[in-house]
């Protein structure tokens, strides 16, 4: 996958994290989550469901929340030069939005959003990456 595309499934994993903060992700949270993260991630250079691959990721590994989250953002981390400041505004978009859906807001879920905006404030891409490919 590019560096892009890497940063994308990244994000669906932190959103899949905020969403399973507080227990178990039910269907009516997976139908809500596939939603958002189908409308607000579609990206014209790919053609895969980034939701599905995330579940079928997480489902397998059986992964927490604080996991799934601090290996999201590792990869986001090593491709963060192709982190556009307009792709991270979607990302963060995309975290509250996952946040706000579910009827169960939690103490759990505020705490890993302020954490994922403390930790993507500092990264910065690399214009000459992000902006060829706009």
């Amino acid at each position: 996958m590019s560096p892009t595309e890497n940063l994308h499934v990244a994000i669906g994993e932190i959103a899949y994290a905020v969403a399973m903060a507080d227990g178990k992700v039910q269907k009516e949270e997976r139908e809500k989550f596939h939603s958002i993260v189908e409308a607000e991630l579609r990206c014209r250079d790919y053609d895969f469901d980034i939701s599905d691959i995330i579940f079928q990721i997480m489902d397998k590994d059986n992964a927490d929340a604080q996991l799934a989250y601090e290996s999201a953002m590792k990869e986001i981390r090593v491709n963060s030069h192709y982190l556009s400041p307009q792709l991270k505004k979607t990302f963060l978009q995309v975290i509250e939005k996952v946040a706000n859906v579910f009827p169960s807001a939690s103490k759990e879920k505020a705490l890993l959003i302020e954490r994922f905006k403390k930790d993507i404030d500092p990264l910065k891409g690399d214009p000459i990456y992000y902006s060829s490919r706009v």
